[in-house]
């Protein structure tokens, strides 16, 4: 899943949205930090291509997008949307191909505006990055090309604490970004860095009123951030190959970017520092047994607003979950499969 896949509901529930091979799965919580009820397929019973994203808005509603076949070597991308962990998604409703017809792209990447309106991103056939936005009244808005050329892998799309949509892509050597410049506006080209990074890594955080951070890891292995305005900052040797996942939280008074990452042990990595002052320095800690190689992880908050870390693998399909234990610093308490 392209997005944060383990998410807080309006009610105080975890979900967890997992890829199958032609399906989005979901698991929640009976109650805030109960038991979890069994798998249940999103969105009925539509085939649909790998590759989803998830985003969710500041209402707790999460919004997903996949490709589904649409003929023979053709696709389209469908939305759905999920109110409450425990009641039924909506069914997926098309929203069409950045160029009217064929295969997919890229994986799509999902926003959330301070109105409450879904956009999709998705790569165009052309290399640049297409969006459409739902209308705050139904309906969809048409698709716009919003320029760029040679984007590989994985977009990272966030809402800052402005409402404010801001969107990250890269090619082989350049981050690029987008931005509302008013809440609810259209996403225009922002300024762009020199950096050559690992395709799929990216993350992006709101880290105050004014500023997201994107996260990425460059060719020679080191984890940067990156806020516009400035320049990337390296701050620690990833711990592995995929992206990470981060969350804020309050850590001894200060408020503080959590980071946890699969480390190349299998072994999942965290490291803290305090938001937006990344030369303060971070150091990886590991946490838990080894991991299948293809496991995901994920970062939450809870209804008591503390950390919940989530690791899930496709190949064995295991779920599991550690929380922060009610201690100074972020220990851990014993990972367990639900």
């Amino acid at each position: 899943m392209n997005g944060d896949w383990l998410l807080r509901g309006r009610d105080g529930r975890l979900t967890v949205y997992l890829p199958s091979d032609d399906a989005v799965l979901c698991r929640a919580e009976l109650a805030p930090g109960g038991p979890w009820q069994a798998t249940r397929t999103v969105g009925g019973d539509q085939k649909l291509r790998p590759g989803a994203a998830i985003g969710q808005g500041a209402d707790g509603y999460a919004h997903l997008v996949a490709w589904r076949p649409t003929g023979s070597g053709q696709s389209g991308l469908v939305h759905s949307t999920h109110f409450r962990p425990r009641l039924a998604a909506l069914d997926w409703n098309p929203v069409g191909h950045p160029d009217q017809k064929g295969d997919r792209t890229g994986t799509p990447a999902v926003a959330v505006d301070a109105q409450g309106r879904a956009h999709v991103f998705v790569r165009n056939q052309g290399g640049g990055v297409s969006v459409r936005a739902q209308k705050e009244k139904g309906g969809w808005d048409p698709w716009r090309d919003l320029g760029g050329a040679g984007v590989q892998g994985e977009l990272a799309a966030v809402t800052g604490e402005s409402g404010r949509i801001e969107l990250y892509a890269a090619t082989s050597d350049t981050l690029l970004h987008w931005r509302q410049e008013t809440p609810g506006g259209q996403l225009v080209r922002a300024e762009e860095t020199d950096l050559p990074v690992r395709p799929d890594t990216l993350c992006a955080l709101a880290t105050s009123a004014e500023h997201t951070t994107l996260f990425c890891t460059d060719t020679s292995g080191e984890l940067c951030a990156w806020r516009p305005g400035g320049t990337p900052v390296p701050l620690l040797t990833a711990a592995g190959l995929g992206p990470v996942r981060a969350v804020r939280r309050a850590v001894a008074g200060h408020d503080c970017t959590v980071l946890a990452q699969r480390s190349a042990s299998g072994r999942i990595a965290f490291a803290a520092y305090p938001t937006q002052a990344e030369p303060s320095g971070a150091r990886w800690t590991e946490s838990g047994p080894p991991s299948p190689a293809d496991a995901e992880v994920a970062l939450a908050l809870d209804e008591h607003e503390e950390i919940v870390a989530a690791t899930v693998s496709r190949s064995t399909g295991s779920l599991r979950l550690a929380r922060r234990e009610d201690e100074p610093g972020l220990a851990l308490t014993a990972w367990r499969e639900v």
